[in-house]
C-alpha cells in the first residue's frame, strides 16, 4: 500500500491522473464530435471563381455561416480548403436539408427593407462602400451598437417618402425573402407567454411583418378541427396558382398535407423553432417581430423619430443596444456581433467571389455506424497483438501492465482532445492507430534501458535522460515528417491523419511518457 501511495504522490502521474479525469468529465458534457463518414451526413464541396487571400476567404466562411445560421442550419460547419475551396458539412443529413443548404449556398443574398408593407430600402440601393461599423459604445452598464450607411439620391428620396410619420415603426429587414410562399401553423405554437403576447397578437405580428403589396406571404393557422382544416383547404385550393411553396407546421394533421401536395403544392415541413418567430418591444406598449429564419427576417430596429419627418438624406445609422441583463463583457461581444451582422445584411449577404457548388457526397448513416465500429475492431486488433508481442518480450505483468495502461490512457486523451476540439473522422483514425505503435515503441525504449542497465552504477535518473533523448529525437523528427502534410493544401481529406500523429506524439512526450517512466524508475530505483 505504502508503494502505491508513493506513485500517487508522484507529480508526472498525478498530471496524467488529473488530465484523464478533466478530459472524461468533457466528454461526458459535451460529447465527441464524429465526422460524417462514422455518423453519416453530406459533403458539399464548393469551389472559388479563383484562389483568395485569407481575409477573403474568412469573409466568405462568414457570410455562409451567417446564412446557415439565418436559416435554421445551426448544425452546419464551414471550412476552408486551402484558397480555393469550401467545404460544407452536414451531419445526419436529411434529402431536405441537403436541397435547403445548397439553396442557401447559392443564394443571391436579396436585401430588403420593408416598412409598412412597403419596400423603403433594398441591396441596389446601398453603396456598399459606405457600410461603417461603429466600435461598441459603453456607458456605464449600457452597451450600444451603431451601423452607418448611405444610399443613392433617389433612393434617398424614396425612403424620406416612403416612411413619413413612421417613427418607431420596425424597418423588418430581409434577406432572400421567400418567393410565391405562403405558411400554414398550427394554432397550438402561437403566441409568447413570457412577454404577455396572446396567439391572435402573435398572428398579427406575423402578418403585419409579412405585408409587402402583391408579395405579402400570407399565414393561414389551423386546429386540428374538421372546420379550420376544411377552411384552409379552400383556401388553398383558390390559392393553388399564386403560391408555390408551403412552409407547413410538422405537426400540422397529415390529410390536410396530402391535400395540399395533391394540388402539386411544394409543402416544406418546419420545425417549431423554425416556425415561431423571436419578438422585440418596441415600446412600453408595443412588440413586434424581430427575427424570423423562416422566411429571411434577420432583424427589425424600429425607426428612429428623425428619419421620419420628411427630410431626405443620404446618410443613415442603425442603432441599438445590448440586452440590460447581460454582464458587460457579453453586452460588448452581442453588440459587435450585432454590427457584424447588420453590416453582412445590408450588403445583401453577397459573397465576395463566385463559386460554383460541386455535387454532394453522401455517407448513409447506417454504414458510417459500421465503419466506425470496424475502425474500433482495426484499433482493438492492434492493441491486442502489441500486447501479445510485450508478454512475450518481457515476460513480467510489472512490465506489461504499465505499458498497456499508459497506451490506453494516451488513446483516450488522442480521441477526447481530437473529438472535442475538431471531429474524428477516419483520416484521425487511421493516425489513432499509428500513434498507438509510436506510443509503445517510446515506451520500449524506456523499457530496455532500464532492463539493460539494472544493476550498473547509473541511477534511474540517467536511465531515463539516455531514454528519453532517444524518445524526444523521435518525436521531433515525427512531428517534422507531418507537417508538410498538416499544411497541406491539396490532401485536405487526410490532414486528420497528421492531427492525431501530432496530438499523440505532443501529449505522449509531455504527460503519457513521463508517467510510464516514473512508474517504471520506481522499480529499478
Amino acid at each position: 500500500m505504502a508503494k502505491v501511495t508513493s506513485y500517487l504522490k508522484d507529480r508526472r502521474i498525478i498530471i496524467l491522473a488529473v488530465l484523464a479525469i478533466a478530459l472524461l468529465g468533457l466528454d461526458i458534457h459535451y460529447g465527441l464530435h464524429f465526422g460524417i463518414s462514422f455518423v453519416g451526413g453530406v459533403q458539399i464541396p464548393v469551389q472559388l471563381d479563383h484562389a483568395v487571400n485569407s481575409t477573403t476567404m474568412s469573409d466568405l466562411i462568414s457570410i455562409l455561416e451567417q446564412r446557415a445560421s439565418t436559416f435554421g442550419l445551426s448544425e452546419v460547419t464551414i471550412e476552408g480548403v486551402g484558397s480555393s475551396e469550401v467545404y460544407v458539412t452536414i451531419p445526419k443529413a436529411t434529402n431536405s436539408s441537403i436541397n435547403k443548404t445548397i439553396s442557401i449556398i447559392e443564394s443571391q443574398g436579396r436585401f430588403d427593407g420593408i416598412v409598412d408593407g412597403k419596400l423603403a430600402v433594398n441591396g441596389g440601393d446601398i453603396i456598399r462602400d459606405s457600410i461603417g461599423q461603429v466600435p461598441p459604445a459603453v456607458a456605464g452598464p449600457n452597451v450600444t451598437w451603431e451601423v452607418t450607411f448611405s444610399t443613392t439620391e433617389p433612393a434617398a428620396q424614396k425612403f424620406a417618402h416612403i416612411v413619413y410619420g413612421d417613427a418607431d415603426y420596425p424597418l423588418y429587414m430581409y434577406l432572400d425573402r421567400p418567393l410565391n410562399s405562403s405558411i400554414l401553423i398550427n394554432y397550438s405554437i402561437l403566441g409568447n407567454s413570457s412577454l404577455g403576447i396572446s396567439k391572435s397578437e402573435s398572428l398579427n405580428y406575423m402578418k403585419e411583418a409579412l405585408s409587402y403589396g402583391n408579395q405579402t406571404i400570407p399565414v393561414i393557422s389551423v386546429t386540428n378541427s374538421n372546420s379550420s382544416i376544411t377552411s384552409a383547404e379552400l383556401f388553398f385550393n383558390s390559392s393553388k396558382n399564386r403560391y408555390k411553396t408551403i412552409f407547413a407546421s410538422y405537426n400540422i394533421n397529415p390529410k390536410l398535407i396530402s391535400y395540399l401536395r395533391k394540388l402539386n403544392y411544394t409543402v416544406e415541413l418546419e420545425s417549431n423553432a423554425n416556425m415561431t418567430p423571436i419578438y422585440a418591444q418596441i415600446n412600453s406598449t408595443t412588440d413586434s417581430l424581430e427575427t424570423w429564419p423562416l422566411v429571411g427576417l434577420v432583424s427589425a430596429p424600429p425607426l428612429d423619430p428623425s428619419l421620419t419627418t420628411g427630410n431626405v438624406t443620404e446618410n443613415y445609422d442603425i442603432q441599438g443596444a445590448s440586452p440590460s441583463t447581460l454582464p458587460l463583457t457579453a453586452k460588448v461581444a452581442y453588440a459587435k456581433n450585432e454590427t457584424k451582422t447588420i453590416a453582412s445584411i445590408l450588403t445583401g449577404g453577397a459573397l465576395p467571389i463566385g463559386i460554383i457548388v460541386g455535387t454532394p457526397s453522401t455517407t448513409p448513416q447506417a454504414l458510417g455506424a459500421n465503419a466506425l465500429e470496424i475502425s474500433f475492431i482495426a484499433l482493438g486488433l492492434a492493441i491486442l497483438s502489441l500486447s501479445i508481442f510485450i508478454a512475450i518480450r518481457y515476460r513480467s505483468a510489472f512490465l506489461v501492465g504499465p505499458i498497456l495502461l499508459t497506451t490506453f490512457m494516451e488513446l483516450f486523451i488522442i480521441i477526447s482532445i481530437i473529438g472535442l476540439i475538431g471531429t474524428i473522422d477516419v483520416a484521425a483514425f487511421a493516425g489513432i492507430i499509428a500513434v498507438v505503435g509510436t506510443g509503445v515503441d517510446a515506451q520500449i525504449v524506456i523499457t530496455d534501458e532500464m532492463v539493460s542497465n539494472e544493476g550498473h552504477t547509473s541511477t534511474a535518473k540517467t536511465l531515463l535522460g539516455h531514454a528519453f533523448y532517444i524518445v524526444w529525437m523521435d518525436a521531433g523528427l515525427l512531428i517534422i515528417a507531418m507537417l508538410p502534410l498538416f499544411f497541406s493544401t491539396s490532401l485536405v481529406t487526410i490532414i486528420g491523419f497528421s492531427e492525431a500523429a501530432i496530438i499523440g506524439v505532443i501529449m505522449g512526450i509531455a504527460v503519457t511518457r513521463p508517467a510510464y517512466g516514473a512508474i517504471i524508475s520506481r522499480h529499478y530505483t
